[in-house]
């Protein structure tokens, strides 16, 4: 399994052996959120900085942008959540995810969380 890599904004990263980045939102911030209703995605090919906009998840309770942890080109967006968006609840680190970007500056990681740095972060939060 790819190593998560996560952000203060609750978004995560997993990078295969190709450079190429699957991200997500994190549980908890799914949890906060309440059920997903809406996701917007973004478009194949767009160029996204390191925590630029890069998408919008809309619940019961709020919406808010989806923040990109590395920047790169969207190679793929996940079809299926804007049929299904309460998949973003039920499998947040999984068949949740949002878009893939192929990384353009993959020393961007170096400066994001692990899976241990995360927990303690969040920790903090509640």
């Amino acid at each position: 399994m790819s190593k998560l890599y996560f952000t203060e904004d609750h978004e995560w990263v997993s990078v295969d052996d190709d450079g190429i980045g699957t991200i997500g939102i994190t549980d908890y911030a799914q949890k906060q959120l309440g059920d997903v209703v809406f996701v917007e995605l973004p478009e194949i090919g767009r160029e996204i900085e390191r925590g630029g906009d890069a998408a919008v998840v809309e619940s019961v309770k709020a919406a808010s942008e989806v923040y990109s942890p590395v920047s790169g080109e969207v190679v793929e967006a996940n079809d299926s959540l804007p049929e299904a968006p309460g998949q973003v609840n039920t499998d947040a680190l999984g068949d949740g995810w949002f878009f893939k970007v192929r990384l353009s500056e993959p020393a961007e990681l170096d400066e994001l969380m692990d899976q241990e740095a995360y927990d303690a972060f969040v920790g903090e939060l509640d």
